[in-house]
């Protein structure tokens, strides 16, 4: 499991990578003269602000449990030190708790 989650990690970490570069490359283009147009885009600067934090936390993420894997701790619940399932570990690659803690932790 450790080879394979290993390239896991590293893929959904590049894919994270290159997310963030191709939004820091289209928020930093040149704004059209028109106004209305150039209005327009700042909208959509907006959105693509929240995709890039969106995109740097999932990069945090994943290299924390990089770093998890490279130290020994991957799959041990932050919360009580238990095992996560494999399942959840399966879909959530980088899954810092298991699914109780998890739920205990949201917000609600």
């Amino acid at each position: 499991m450790t080879e394979q989650t290993l390239a896991r990690l590293q893929e959904q970490q590049q894919q994270y990578r290159q997310r963030i570069e191709a939004l820091q490359r289209d928020l930093t283009r040149e704004y059209p003269a028109d106004s209305g147009e150039q209005a327009q885009e700042r909208e959509n600067d907006e959105v693509m602000e929240a995709l890039l934090l969106e995109a740097r936390e999932g990069l945090r993420q994943t290299e924390s449990a990089l770093q998890r894997l490279q130290d020994g701790s991957y799959g041990l619940c932050s919360g009580c030190g238990e095992k996560i399932a494999a399942a959840r570990l399966e879909a959530m690659p980088d899954a810092l708790m298991c699914i109780d803690c998890a739920s205990r932790a949201e917000p609600g």
